[in-house]
């Protein structure tokens, strides 16, 4: 396993990340801390969160994620060791400006707080903000890398288009710009990603980290039928979207190579990922340490290229 640059910035990572939406939502602290041990002690470093996790879950403000990762980083004394990662400007507030200068420093000094930390690694900008002009949101990140409070910055939920004009502004002027694009991406939903986004990532030199990388749970092979939708209330609401003729076939493509090779279906998905061009890490998030074996082995797998070619096909679009 050798570590890769997130994009060209000097972060180096193993390619796998922690997703961290989970912590203090499905699991509690002492379940978190479990999770994130197992995960440094198999050789990983990069902890994905974000300042709204999890104010979907009822009782949950928000930053509750980022609080856990903050008291285990403290208790761990481990931070130089770690590749963090969080984002900000989901918000749903028409009175706040999600990428304005001060909703992001105001935002990012609340993260800084909760994470015990002077410094974020990789911020990333969660989504676009179209009221707020590019160029401010440039600036204000390229002031705060050096200000010291961020190392590097990245995106998510951008498009192509704006992704494009933020590089353009970047080499312009000056700005830091986005080393990392944070993508929808997985064996089921390729469409979007491959068609606009990895084209541009390619030819930009910029990472990409993916969510969702197992489809909401999907490619566990957990869900097969309606009846196992009451397996999980927080996430068999979304199987519908994924079981259907498509998504069967990728599953039997999945359980074909899973039994060739004795390993579980969620690593064939982790290393399908990990195959892919332009992506340096997958991110996943686990509840329990099996779940975490699951997706660490799935990020040493090596794929073989007739293996490859059967899930390309039995995924295709």
């Amino acid at each position: 396993m050798s570590k890769q640059r997130l994009g060209r910035s000097d972060l180096l990572i193993e390619p796998l990340g922690l997703g961290g939406n989970v912590f203090g939502w499905t699991i509690d602290e002492a379940t978190s801390f479990r999770i994130l041990d197992a995960f440094v002690a198999a050789g990983f470093n990069l902890i994905d969160t974000a300042d709204i996790y999890s104010n979907w879950a009822p009782g949950n403000p928000g930053g509750v994620s980022e609080t856990i990762i903050g008291n285990w980083l403290k208790s761990r004394r481990n931070r130089s060791q770690i590749v963090l990662t969080t984002k900000v400007g989901h918000c749903n507030d028409p009175d706040q400006r999600g990428q304005s200068r001060r909703y992001i420093t105001d935002a990012l000094d609340a993260s800084l707080r909760r994470l015990g930390t002077d410094y974020i690694d990789l911020y990333m900008a969660h989504r676009e903000d179209p009221q707020t002009p590019l160029e401010e949101t440039l600036e204000t990140y390229a002031d705060l890398i050096r200000a010291g409070k961020v190392r590097s910055i990245g995106a998510s939920q951008h498009s192509e288009q704006t992704l494009q004009r933020a590089q353009d502004l970047s080499a312009e002027y000056g700005y830091a710009r986005f080393e990392n694009v944070q993508s929808h991406y997985n064996l089921y939903d390729r469409q979007d990603h491959e068609k606009d986004l990895a084209p541009f990532c390619l030819a930009s030199d910029v990472g990409v980290t993916s969510y969702f990388s197992l489809a909401r749970g999907f490619l566990s092979g957990k869900y097969r039928s309606r009846s196992d939708f009451r397996k999980s209330p927080t996430r068999g609401f979304f199987m519908k979207y994924y079981l259907n003729d498509r998504g069967l076939r990728i599953l039997a493509a999945l359980d074909e190579i899973a039994a060739s090779r004795q390993v579980d279906v969620a690593s064939l998905a982790i290393a399908w990922l990990v195959a892919k061009q332009g992506v340096v890490a997958p991110i996943a998030s686990a509840t329990s340490l099996d779940q975490l074996d699951e997706i660490t082995t799935g990020a040493r797998l090596v794929l073989h290229a007739d293996e490859l070619t059967e899930l390309e096909i039995a995924s295709a679009y």
